[in-house]
């Protein structure tokens, strides 16, 4: 991996055709340009995080709030969790960051930021695959489970929260995990509604400086190490869970 990675520039240099020459130096921290370039690019990561974490937080609650209708024995609650699920995992994240942006303010008349409206899409797009998690993870749970917070007299809701959910969020939590990589991988998108992500920095840096390919580079090689890193610590998680439900 380490002589992968050493070797990483010769191999980019190399793969490029005879007629383009690599200019690394825009992105050299050795050169004033090239330093000030580099810190405009990496000044979008606090951005891409933190929409990142927030949009997984909102997604959260609102995918368990979507996962509890999927548990009652109406088959009407039943339907409006398989619909909203079917409904929003159709639809496009990048369209309904579009529609949020700009349809959503015409409908109710309230004009929301471009940080606001990237976090409400990836909010509601992803809530669809964490209602999904929620509802395997808590059906994951032995029916003997219900049936013993029943004869303690709790009522639903106090055996769910007491009794279930516990164990259940032990079970996803590596699936949680995982989906935090894929919507910091998504995040990118909010870029098309103007929000300074990294992406964003990216396409207005190759608008002054006309080298789209080693700014595009340097910023898969921006994703690719907090993808690494957040991976790193999902799968450290997944094996100090695996080996608690050993012992």
């Amino acid at each position: 991996m380490k002589k992968l990675i050493l070797l990483l520039p010769l191999i980019l240099t190399s793969c490029g055709s005879a007629e383009h020459e690599w200019a690394w130096y825009i992105l050299s921290p050795n050169k004033v340009n090239g330093l000030t370039n580099l810190k405009f690019l990496l000044s979008g990561m606090g951005l891409t995080i933190y929409i990142s974490v927030i949009s997984i937080i909102i997604s959260m609650f609102l995918g368990f709030v979507v996962a509890i209708p999927s548990l009652a024995k109406n088959k009407f609650l039943t339907y409006i969790n398989i619909g909203f699920v079917e409904i929003v995992r159709a639809i496009p994240l990048l369209v309904l960051i579009l529609w949020v942006y700009y349809g959503l303010p015409i409908m109710t008349g309230l004009s929301f930021s471009p940080f606001v409206s990237g976090i409400i899409a990836l909010a509601i797009s992803e809530s669809a695959f964490q209602a999904e998690i929620f509802r395997a993870g808590i059906n994951s749970i032995k029916k003997s489970q219900w049936e013993a917070g029943s004869s303690l007299g709790l009522t639903f809701y106090k055996r769910l929260r007491l009794v279930i959910l516990p164990q259940a969020i032990k079970n996803i939590l590596p699936a949680l995990g995982n989906q935090f990589v894929y919507v910091l991988k998504m995040s990118s998108l909010v870029s098309i509604i103007g929000i300074a992500d990294l992406t964003r920095k990216a396409n207005e840096l190759v608008v002054s400086t006309y080298r789209p390919l080693e700014i595009y580079t340097f910023l898969i090689l921006e994703y690719l190490i907090l993808i690494l890193i957040v991976s790193f610590f999902v799968r450290k998680l997944e094996k100090r869970l695996k080996k608690d439900g050993n012992n």
